[in-house]
């Protein structure tokens, strides 16, 4: 039983890194990434729809995104939403598909953005804490309801305090990665 809990631990720790991962992905660092405008919400006729979902993007170069819409009487919605979603990011069309130059980042914007990817990460942190904290709790009902001896108890705790470690290491890894990779540029 305290297995599984670790095992639910564990596996709540994981979805919680892979957030914090797509959370990051959407952070600027001056280079085109497709993820940056991907969850753009477009008004389709009518219905607030994420933009990976009626275009395909790419980023053939390293300052220039290409939107694609499957639906060119849209375009304007298209382009209108991108402009809406207060990125800095100007798109142009051609009527057929969109193109959207990434601005270099001034030396201002790179501190701003390395601020809120560590506030990211400590989101994250938190979270995890959270985790923990539940997993602990279920600890301690099963030690009090008499499921499991106050040994197994003490040991799983550490395992705990153990994983949790583990993921801040890595939690710091990502937000160390991102924030080098706004350095360098």
């Amino acid at each position: 039983m305290p297995e599984q809990v670790r095992r639910e631990m564990i596996e709540h720790m994981n979805r919680t890194l892979e957030v914090l991962k797509g959370n990051l992905a959407k952070v600027q660092t001056g280079r085109a990434n497709p993820a940056m405008i991907e969850d753009v919400t477009v008004d389709y006729y009518g219905t607030p729809t994420p933009l990976k979902q009626l275009a395909t993007i790419v980023a053939p170069d390293p300052d220039l995104l290409v939107v694609q819409p499957y639906d060119k009487t849209q375009m304007g919605a298209f382009e209108k939403a991108i402009l809406a979603a207060d990125l800095g990011l100007n798109p142009s069309s051609d009527g057929r598909v969109i193109r959207i130059k990434v601005p270099k980042l001034s030396e201002e914007r790179r501190e701003e953005l390395i601020r809120i990817i560590k506030a990211k990460g400590e989101e994250a942190k938190v979270a995890l804490r959270n985790i923990r904290r539940e997993a602990n709790e279920k600890l301690d009902r099963m030690k009090e309801s008499g499921e499991i001896s106050e040994d197994d108890y003490h040991r799983h705790r550490e395992k705990n305090d153990e994983t949790i470690h583990e993921y801040t290491k890595k939690v710091d890894a990502l937000v160390e990665e991102k924030s080098k990779q706004l350095r360098v540029i």
